[in-house]
């Protein structure tokens, strides 16, 4: 976005329509991303969200407050022009998908992962016609070839603007099951995120959390909840 770091200077933000999209212009002056390509977006909810920060801002831009808006940035500069390494990437997560790696002991973790993992790895077979591998341990286990194929080809038919939300639901979470959970809906994004952290959450329950993990958590789990919101508006 050009105009990172100065003061805010608009009275008005709306949202414009053209046949290539839906724009956001300040005071009438439509909002370009950094490499200065127009910013447009692919549905009105999308811009609506965008417009809705550039809207809340006041004294000086702060670009931290506006995770739509860098998303899009995102997504016409750089994924957009990346889009096969991005999604083939991304795909990857699946090879070491949190899901299939399970713990032995203690047992009150391994039943937790069981309950909260299993559905989902069921879920994603019957949707997508996949077959998992799962083990024990942190050793690396090969998956079917088949089953990324089928997954990448799934990912592939992202837009470029919702393959940029794809990116962060996987990587906050660690899970291209839960990423692709997210995206059809399946469950409460909240629960979704929850279920990523259940090991993580075992390790608190068991010896604490310092501040800086704290912050760390945190700032991953708005970034997957802003993905999903993201995600969610392209598809309005």
């Amino acid at each position: 976005m050009s105009g990172w770091g100065r003061k805010v200077f608009w009275k008005n933000v709306s949202v414009t329509e053209a046949p290539e999209g839906f724009g956001i212009a300040l005071d009438g002056r439509a909002i370009k991303t950094p490499a200065k390509a127009p910013l447009l977006l692919p549905t009105r909810a999308l811009a609506d969200l965008v417009a809705a920060e550039w809207a809340a801002q006041t004294g000086e831009v702060k670009p931290e407050t506006m995770p739509a808006t860098r998303a899009a940035n995102a997504a016409l500069d750089k994924v957009t022009g990346q889009f096969a390494e991005v999604a083939g990437l991304l795909t990857a997560y699946g090879e070491t998908d949190l899901l299939c790696y399970r713990a032995e002991a203690p047992v009150e973790l391994a039943e937790r992962q069981r309950a909260g993992w299993d559905p989902l790895l069921a879920w994603s077979a019957d949707r997508f016609g996949v077959r998992w591998s799962i083990t024990s341990g942190v050793m690396p286990t090969p998956q079917n070839p088949e089953t990324l194929a089928l997954l990448g080809a799934h990912v592939a038919r992202f837009t470029p603007f919702e393959l940029t939300a794809f990116h962060d639901l996987v990587a906050m979470s660690g899970s291209l099951v839960i990423g692709l959970a997210v995206t059809e809906g399946i469950a409460p994004v909240e629960s979704l995120w929850d279920v990523s952290r259940i090991d993580e959450d075992w390790q608190v329950e068991q010896w604490g959390e310092d501040d800086e993990a704290s912050r760390l958590t945190l700032h991953r789990r708005t970034a997957f909840l802003d993905a999903a919101r993201f995600f969610a508006a392209c598809r309005c």
